[in-house]
Parts: C-alpha cells; structure tokens; sequence
C-alpha cells in the first residue's frame, strides 16, 4: 500500500510504525472473510480492511469524522483478521494509533464520555466494584432476568492449606475477576499446589490497564501498567519463573507491556521481562499428566476459545489438548475463530452488535446438547453465562 503521511507524524515513532504497517497491506481482503462485524453489517467500512483505509485517511492528513469514529468503535479487535492475514499486518497496532487520533480530532457527546469515564473509574479497582456488586446481588432476586442474569452469584471458596515449594509463580487476581468470580484462581492455586508450584499473590497490584489502553488513554494505561511492575518485580528477582493469568485477555495485555513502554528509561527492560514470563496456566500445565487432577464429571462439554487466547496469545488448540487429555468428551464447534460479542466493555458500549455475536456464538455451543460450557476469560464466561441455556465455567475449575 503507498502511502503519503504528514510529516510530522512521519518524526514519530508511532507514525514510523504506522507507515511500515500501512505498506504491509496488500489489499487482499481475506480479513474481511472472518471478520465478524464486517459478516454482520456487510458493510466495507466495518471490515479490517475498510478500517485500515480510514486510518490511513486520517494519518496522511484527511479529517476524522464521527462516522469515522463509530467505525473504529465498532472494531473487537478480536485479531481474526491477524491469524488469517497472509502479509502478517499488524492491524491491531494500527488500529491502536488511529483511535488515539481519532478520539482527539472527534470530541464524544457528554454521555460518551460520562460512560467511559464511569467505566474508567469504576471497572479497575476491586476496592470500588465490590461494594457495587454486593448491593447488586443484594437486589439480584428483584431484577428482571436479561439483568439478574448478568450478576454472577457469590461464590464461597474453601480454605485449603497449601504447601510451600521451590517452584513459584506469581498469579495475577484480576481486578474484576477476584470479585465475580473467585473459583477460578482458588482452583488453580490447588492444581499448580499439587503440582509442586507454589504461587505467590501480590496484593498491590493492580489492573493490567486493558481498559484503558482500549481506550486511548495512554498515559493512564502507563500508571498501571508501572504499579504492577513496582508489585511484582522483588519477587521477579526473587526467581518468581512465570508470571501467570487466567484471563487471556488480561494475559494478552501483559504481553504488551514491553513494546508499550519500550521508550521509558526506567522501566522498559523491566516491561520487558514481564511480558517474556508472562504465561497461561496452559502453557505450564501442559507438560503434566492432567489426567491424575481430575475426576470426570461432567463428560460431554464445549470449549470457547476467546479470541484473546487464539488469536492473541497464539495458545489455539493448548486447552482443548488438555481437555482430552483429562477425559472429556469435547464436542467440536463451529465457527470456533468468532468472537462472542464480549470484547472487554464492548458488550456495554456496542450493545446491539454484542448480542448478535452472542447470540450467533451460543447457537453453535449449545448446538449439540453440551452439558458445560468451558472458557478461559472471565469477559466472555459472564458474557456467555448471561444468555446461556447451559452452565458456563472457566475451565481451571475442572481441575483440582
């Protein structure tokens, strides 16, 4: 693709960036083809491809519109059009730069910005959510069942005594997921035990900064970004070996802590280890018999592969292997490479568009009659879990 940035932005690194990103493309289309919002609007401008020529717009000088803007919105940024692009274009870095462009030519309306903001200031701290989510739940027999359906229940977790080993790990609590749904890292923390892993907690962290680095907020994605550094980094010298997440899509944040903060003296080496000892619980649990943790209970289920951990972690396959390797009856799915609408806050400020993602996702993992419904994000479990006819968990719990 020839290109003709301003040259202003060309003195940049990110314009340096998006100039060699822009001249990868070769207007193949194939990204179109497992676009899900482009196969549900049928609209170019809604395809990767159709996002990239506004981008390119916009950086060679050409003036953003709101238009312009609610197309970039609408993007997942599910990375589908990375794993099946053949030039290797690196679409959600460009997508990255455009947004923040863009956010600052098109001023939001009043309640845009109220939203966001309250997203912003609420979502990533667990000190704020919880609160929130107890009179949630108080009130959760009262709602109506589209809304009850979407407050998880209180989970009682039991007090297991674990022991202390060589092996240790720090595991990232979430600052949302710790909240909801707490199983999921009591259960790990049982299965890495028996493996003879010891994890470490790390109470002062923070969010991985996902949200607002979704949201152009660069300088409030680097706070968090450093307090998470600053947390888990004694123990990084300690000889922590890994840093692990059971979210993928907060596992897929971390891995671009390094190239985010590749330019601050003080940290960028430091990032940059982070992201190399960042891992799934997969990745590790992968090289033990998963068989001897396990009792089958439940034997046909489905997995969802969300699209932070096929397409982001590149880890397509890991747990599936795990899977039937435990002795679950894992039933194939269609259409596996779609997003189910979830996408971090997408479900909340593209509503509409979520619930047809989701609606179409769900058709094929209840499809065939599936007693569970296993994932490995806490975004997409409470997102399924919403409309879902069958139970949906994150697939740690199975083991113990």
């Amino acid at each position: 693709m020839q290109t003709n940035l301003m040259t202003a932005l060309l003195a940049t690194r990110e314009g340096k960036e998006a100039d060699a990103i822009l001249r990868s493309c070769v207007h193949c289309g194939f990204c179109s083809a497992t676009c899900p919002t482009y196969q549900i609007q049928g609209d170019e401008l809604d395809s990767p491809r159709g996002r990239i020529y506004q981008i390119k717009r916009v950086l060679e000088g050409g003036k953003a519109s709101k238009n312009t803007q609610l197309h970039l919105d609408r993007c997942l940024t599910c990375l589908n059009c990375e794993t099946t692009c053949p030039s290797g274009v690196k679409y959600n870095r460009l997508l990255d730069i455009g947004r923040q462009i863009v956010d600052e030519q098109v001023k939001r309306s009043l309640f845009e910005r109220l939203v966001r903001l309250l997203l912003r200031k609420i979502l990533p701290y667990s000190a704020r959510v919880k609160p929130l989510m107890g009179v949630a739940r108080l009130f959760r027999p009262l709602m109506p069942n589209s809304i009850k359906r979407k407050i998880p229940k209180a989970q009682k977790i039991e007090v297991v005594s674990l022991g202390s080993h060589s092996r240790k790990m720090i595991m990232l609590e979430g600052c949302v997921q710790d909240i909801m749904i707490p199983a999921t890292n009591a259960k790990a923390k049982i299965l890495f035990d028996k493996m003879g892993i010891e994890i470490i907690s790390v109470k002062n962290e923070t969010c991985c900064g996902s949200l607002s680095h979704h949201f152009s907020e660069v300088e409030e994605t680097k706070v968090f970004m450093k307090k998470n550094i600053d947390a888990w980094w004694p123990h990084i010298e300690s000889g922590a070996e890994a840093l692990l997440v059971s979210a993928s899509g907060c596992g897929k944040m971390l891995k671009e802590y390094g190239a985010l903060l590749i330019d601050d003296s003080e940290y960028a080496s430091k990032a940059k280890k982070v992201s190399e000892i960042c891992r799934d619980p997969c990745e590790i649990i992968q090289a033990e018999d998963i068989a001897q943790f396990t009792k089958v209970t439940q034997k046909r289920i489905t997995f969802h592969s969300p699209c932070t951990l096929q397409h982001g972690l590149k880890l397509g396959g890991k747990i599936e292997s795990l899977l039937l390797a435990a002795g679950f009856d894992l039933i194939p799915v269609e259409d596996a490479h779609l997003c189910c609408g979830s996408a971090g806050t997408y479900s909340i400020l593209q509503a509409k568009m979520s619930k047809q993602l989701l609606t179409r996702k769900l058709t094929q993992l209840e499809k065939h009659k599936p007693e569970l419904i296993v994932t490995a994000n806490i975004g997409c479990q409470m997102h399924l879990n919403s409309q879902s006819q069958v139970p949906v968990i994150h697939w740690l719990e199975l083991f113990s």
